[in-house]
């Protein structure tokens, strides 16, 4: 039986550029009362304490648990597949000297704040909700203009040009959000912790013999981001790198005033997703598409109360592999990319991962890629709602080597009872043990 009552059917289009305008809430319901004059603590502690909403309190309680098991990695069916990955290279001097610039700046609590042991479980304390659930690392809007431009610094030399752009209009977004609903303390462009795991290599000089310079050979270190919309997680290994997973999200989609007017996400992957799915044949449509529906009957009556294995909650909605998820048994679902899609659709898919996969750099992504098109064997596709102008929809690309979701959501600040184009959730996974540098690290574990 389900859980919660779902949201009903979407009636009207919302891809209008603004159309989220008509779904701004009233700012004088207590809910805004209340938490527009509390900081990022009390509002965290006034969450757990009411435990309100009860929704997500009990969902809260069940990420608790999921973050207390030992990691695995997102798996079809419970078992880790050895061997699956090749190597991505890619330069990482440049983050690691931005590393050691950022500690340089930092006192010494500051840096005991700030650092984790490279095995730590904290690599797994990200969540997307705007209550601080884990009140780690350095908190971006409690630091001086110094070191949090030094953390942006960093950020800019571990990921590709259009990453950062990407992820720097994600919290431009949330700010955005903040001030649409009067709650530009609890959501702002700094809303977000950041902690470093491992020692950041120092580089040396090149001399005598000694070749060009570079790092600390084969050193392992890395950094997280987390906070609402936005969650990297960022592993370095000699000359490797490993972004994943990352979720990446914006309720609007769309900045449609002030100063950043005009900065939009995520809509470049919806209109490929929905470009591959008009291309196929009915047939295929028909096999690849999961429920016609977003809320469906069929997926809502499947729901058991139990939400560690429940296929929809209010949160994740769709989302399968989603915060503290790390573990989850997600057998494929679709139709086989190999068999089913030709050259050109095969490419578009290719189009798709890279736009997700964007905050790698450039040449790492590129390999990335390669290895992605080599199990297209092994790759599914599938969908949930419409392709029309105006629907909504989910889709999951899914093989032994990467996990890509996008969800279209209802309203959580605003007001829209069922899923929007202007409120979206990605998520990105490297599956079968590859994230948070997995596929890295050997004989380490989390």
């Amino acid at each position: 039986m389900c859980h919660y009552p779902p949201p009903p059917p979407n009636p009207n289009p919302t891809t209008t550029p603004s159309a989220f305008r008509n779904h701004l809430p009233s700012l004088t319901i207590p809910r805004f009362q209340t938490a527009k004059s509390q900081s990022p603590s009390e509002y965290a502690q006034h969450f757990l304490s009411t435990r309100t909403p009860p929704w997500l309190f009990a969902l809260t309680q069940v990420w608790e648990e999921l973050y207390r098991e030992p990691f695995r990695g997102v798996t079809t069916d419970g078992v880790v597949r050895e061997g699956v990955y090749g190597k991505v290279s890619t330069a990482a001097a440049a983050a690691s000297q931005a590393a050691q610039n950022l500690l340089a700046q930092l006192s010494p609590s500051e840096k005991q704040t700030l650092l984790f042991p490279l095995t730590s479980p904290s690599w797994r304390a990200w969540s997307n909700p705007e209550p601080l659930l884990h009140p780690l690392g350095l908190r971006l809007e409690e630091l001086p203009p110094s070191p949090r431009s030094a953390i942006l610094t960093l950020m800019q030399s571990s990921l590709s040009a259009a990453g950062f752009a990407k992820a720097r209009n994600a919290m431009r977004i949330n700010a955005f959000l903040g001030e649409l609903v009067g709650l530009e303390r609890i959501m702002n462009e700094w809303s977000y912790n950041f902690l470093v795991f491992g020692t950041p290599p120092r580089l040396w000089e090149g001399g005598e013999g000694e070749g060009e310079g570079g790092e600390e050979e084969g050193k392992a270190w890395g950094w997280s981001l987390f906070g609402h919309h936005l969650c990297l997680s960022v592993f370095f290994k000699g000359g490797e790198i490993v972004i994943s997973p990352t979720f990446t999200g914006a309720e609007p989609n769309l900045i449609d005033a002030g100063p950043f007017a005009g900065t939009e996400i995520l809509r470049t992957e919806a209109e490929i997703a929905v470009k591959i799915m008009r291309s196929l044949t009915p047939e295929q449509r028909r096999n690849a598409t999961v429920f016609k529906q977003m809320n469906d009957e069929a997926m809502m009556m499947s729901l058991t109360g139990d939400l560690r294995t429940d296929r929809w909650n209010r949160d994740d909605q769709r989302l399968l592999c989603g915060a503290f998820r790390d573990n989850r048994i997600v057998p494929y679902e679709g139709i086989p990319v190999g068999p089913n899609f030709n050259d050109a659709q095969k490419a578009m898919l290719l189009d798709l991962a890279d736009e997700m996969l964007i905050y790698l750099p450039d040449q790492a992504r590129k390999k990335r890629l390669r290895e992605i098109e080599r199990w297209f064997h092994e790759t599914y596709w599938c969908w949930i709602g419409g392709w029309g102008d105006d629907d909504a929809f989910y889709f999951r690309v899914q093989s032994p080597v990467v996990v890509l979701e996008f969800d279209h959501h209802h309203g959580v600040f605003l007001t829209n009872e069922a899923p929007g184009r202007f409120h979206t959730h990605t998520v990105v996974r490297m599956p079968n043990g590859g994230d948070y540098g997995g596929v890295l690290r050997g004989g380490e574990k989390l």
